[in-house]
């Protein structure tokens, strides 16, 4: 209530209006009565209405409502953040955000009794967007000062525009000050208190680091966020009946990834369905699946995606907007900043530049680390349309091609380091390390550039690329990929006619299918190769293929075929004149040798093969067949020496950072441990053999590791643990059908489950391994599993005696 009062003093009247503000002319007289306004909810003052669909952002409203608390004072008592600033991507949801937030702190007791002001500055719309001295003379109508008092200048708007809100705030009043869609800080500046009590929030596609605000980057939905804004929106619109989000859930989920996560995206999406009831989920999602015309049907009469776009792109310099209609032409997820320098044809540093100002937009964001950049899926149909409509004066067909000769060139610089063996390596990287470390970072870029190429009419870069990361993608796996990339490179080379090109892909995917486990395509394509390279003439190529052809065959047990394709290659190298192959395929002899039982003779095959590639200073070639040899003398009680072989290619193995051949050679070290009773030792090499494995997402090899160990855990009576690893390993090799693997583990089994005497459980295990040899022809396992069954038989309480 407003009360006015009056006083003599010195013969004059003093009157005075408290309980009030005001900024105009006060009439007064003997009797004054003053009418307030009814009062009006300040969380309805000012704001909008908020979104009925509004999900995903928790975090982001607590984070935000936690700055907007009032100052608790004392010492080490919570100061509030006066100023908050939302940015991100046009459509993100910033404006929902803001209005979402200001509507809970304004309804929070004590929090902002003045109520809320709202101001719209339309910053990216050309023609709507409001000037500081605009948006201020709204703002101070909306605080009840009469125009005649507002001032006509910047500077005195702001003046009055601030001491309004201190008066505000003196009296305990607490105004809430959001500033919607700035473009700039000399646009939203004038605009924010400075009393240290009152408070704002600013949104923004920009980051505006100027304000010294509190800085809140507003990311997209995930699929469960994006699922339930769809459907909250459809029913908000159309009824709770409405369940097609619910009944269809797969075409929800299509939905929400072609949308991308984009609240604006999402809700269009909805309100596309709901203008048309009987129109399914699944149909709109088929509709969206076509990029070239998404951002078409993201569109409704009063909003659209590419719209909301537009705003963005026509605040662009000529230099960003063309480097952003360049973007899209990488094939892969994200860009370096050095890849986007070759795009755009300057420095990097002036890439570096641009890309900053393209993500202080929101139109790109950060990648995974400093110095990579990604694009938002929408965003890059958007960025997409233009570069072709620019396809001319962007001379975009030589910024592809510069980009793809730079993954290219730097590709092949990077596998000269992960060739083991001594010999030149590119300057462009230091170490294998750093090669190592841009090949992880380009990975994905890589291989859809590879994938890609051909249809873009750059097949030479696919075809370089499947050759040039073929080492890369062995050694860490990437197993789908390099089958992928040479089954596209061999197509490639056919097509030409070019039949050295075809010999070569043919044995690189020989190679990605053996380490794949698809032994029997492993050997038709090795087979194919050889024929190719003998049919051309090339026989130091024909040696190369006939002892990959060799690993593939012993790898499908055909012993004799295997032993004879290693020979005919050791005799081809050594035709050649090629002594260091001949001791690669001597160690890969070696091998089958032991598989039949010839231990002596792969003892001297390995021998003769270490002697031969430390001669040639192929440290890596060494450490293969130090873990070989190391079989072989476990064969014939040479453990001592078997260990050290082992360990010998162990630490190899780390030297070179191969962690799958480590995994092997302690798996078998481990063997050779148990061997000689030392099982605490044992143990430990399956364990961290398995962890490997585990690591590398190597279910075959993760399977031999529990078998193995559960074998070690027996050894010191650990029965329990040894019957679940000997369970999790059949169930491995029964997933992945290796039928030996599966009959091994079984045995196994059956003899831990004796020993706590569990005896129908062991002659399952037991029977089913049996019946497992015998269809394999495994005959002599067959028997041993029997002779188990025959033991089971004599230990049995009921069994005869």
């Amino acid at each position: 209530m407003t009360e006015a009062s009056a006083a003599r003093k010195g013969g004059a009247t003093a009157n005075t209006i408290s309980g009030g503000i005001f900024f105009h002319a006060v009439v007064q007289g003997r009797d004054i009565t003053v009418q307030l306004p009814h009062a009006i909810d300040p969380a309805l003052a000012g704001l909008p209405k908020r979104a009925s669909a509004f999900t995903g952002r928790d975090q982001h409203v607590e984070r935000l409502l936690a700055d907007l608390a009032p100052a608790t004072g004392g010492t080490g008592g919570q100061h509030a953040v006066l100023v908050s600033a939302v940015s991100g991507l046009a459509g993100i949801g910033k404006t929902e955000l803001a209005v979402q937030t200001a509507a809970q702190a304004l309804g929070k007791p004590g929090w902002f009794p003045g109520g809320v002001l709202f101001v719209d500055l339309f910053g990216y719309h050309p023609e709507r967007s409001l000037s500081a001295e605009r948006a201020l003379e709204g703002l101070l109508h909306a605080l009840a000062v009469p125009g005649e008092h507002i001032p006509g200048d910047l500077e005195d708007r702001q003046r009055l525009y601030r001491s309004v809100l201190a008066a505000y705030a003196r009296e305990g009043r607490r105004i809430l000050v959001v500033v919607d869609n700035a473009s700039t800080t000399a646009q939203a500046g004038p605009l924010l208190p400075t009393d240290g009590i009152n408070a704002a929030l600013v949104t923004s596609r920009h980051t505006l680091d100027g304000l010294d605000a509190r800085l809140h980057d507003l990311d997209t939905l995930d699929t469960a966020a994006s699922v339930a804004v769809l459907d909250q929106a459809l029913r908000h619109a159309r009824g709770a009946g409405d369940t097609r989000f619910t009944d269809d859930a797969e075409a929800a989920t299509v939905i929400a990834r072609l949308c991308a996560g984009l609240p604006l995206a999402l809700r269009i999406a909805s309100a596309i369905l709901a203008a048309s009831p009987g129109r399914p989920a699944s149909d709109l999602a088929a509709a969206l699946q076509a990029e070239h015309t998404r951002l078409d049907k993201l569109a409704r009469p009063d909003r659209a995606v590419r719209a909301a776009f537009d705003l963005s792109y026509q605040h662009l310099t000529p230099d960003q907007a063309r480097l952003f209609r360049l973007l899209p032409l990488n094939p892969g997820p994200d860009l370096a900043t050095e890849s986007a320098a070759h795009l755009a044809d300057t420095g990097s540093d002036k890439a570096g530049e641009l890309l900053q100002q393209l993500a202080e937009a929101h139109l790109i964001e950060p990648g995974s680390s400093w110095g990579r950049w990604r694009m938002h899926d929408l965003v890059r149909l958007y960025a997409d349309e233009h570069g072709r409509a620019d396809a001319t004066p962007d001379q975009r067909d030589g910024a592809r091609a510069r980009l793809f000769t730079h993954y290219q060139d730097t590709t092949e610089a990077a596998d000269t380091h992960l060739d083991t063996l001594p010999g030149p390596r590119a300057p462009h990287f230091p170490d294998r390390a750093a090669a190592l470390k841009w090949l992880d970072a380009e990975h994905s870029n890589l291989t859809a550039t590879a994938t890609a190429a051909p249809a873009l009419g750059h097949p030479a870069t696919a075809t370089s690329l499947a050759s040039a990361l073929a080492l890369y993608l062995q050694f860490r796996r990437y197993l789908d990929d390099w089958i992928t990339l040479t089954s596209a490179a061999l197509t490639i080379y056919r097509e030409a006619g070019d039949r050295h090109g075809e010999g070569r892909a043919l044995n690189d995917l020989g190679i990605a299918l053996h380490s794949a486990r698809r032994f029997g395509e492993s050997i038709d394509a090795h087979t194919q190769a050889t024929t190719t390279f003998r049919e051309v003439g090339d026989h130091h190529r024909e040696g190369q293929a006939l002892n990959n052809l060799g690993i593939a065959l012993h790898s499908a047990r055909r012993f004799g075929e295997s032993i004879d394709a290693h020979t005919q290659a050791t005799t081809a190298y050594q035709e050649v004149g090629d002594r260091h192959r001949e001791g690669r395929a001597l160690g890969n002899l070696g091998i089958v040798l032991g598989a039949v039982q010839r231990f002596e003779e792969a003892i001297d095959a390995h021998t003769r093969a270490t002697t031969i590639l430390k001669e040639f200073g192929d440290r890596y070639g060494e450490g293969q067949v130090l873990n070989n040899l190391g079989n072989a003398l476990k064969v014939v009680q040479r453990f001592d020496e078997a260990i050290d072989a082992h360990s010998q290619a162990t630490t190899i193995f780390q030297e070179f950072g191969d962690r799958h051949s480590e995994g092997h050679a302690l798996n078998n070290l481990g063997i050779a441990l148990w061997a000689v009773q030392r099982y605490d030792e044992a143990i430990e090499a399956h364990t961290q053999d398995l962890a490997i494995c585990r690591e590398l997402h190597d279910h075959h090899g993760e399977g031999e590791a529990l078998d193995n160990l559960g074998i070690a855990l027996e050894a010191v009576q650990r029965f329990e643990e040894a019957i679940d690893t000997h369970l999790q390993a059949t169930r491995i090799f029964k997933e992945l059908g290796d039928r030996y693997g599966e009959g091994q583990a079984l045995n196994n089994l059956g003899i831990a489950l004796r020993e706590v005497r569990r005896f129908e459980e062991a002659i399952d295990a037991h029977t089913q391994a049996a019946a497992i040899y015998r269809d394999l022809g495994e005959h002599d396992l067959e028997s041993h599993a029997v002779n188990n069954l025959l033991a089971i038989q004599q230990e049995e309480p009921d069994g005869p005696p």
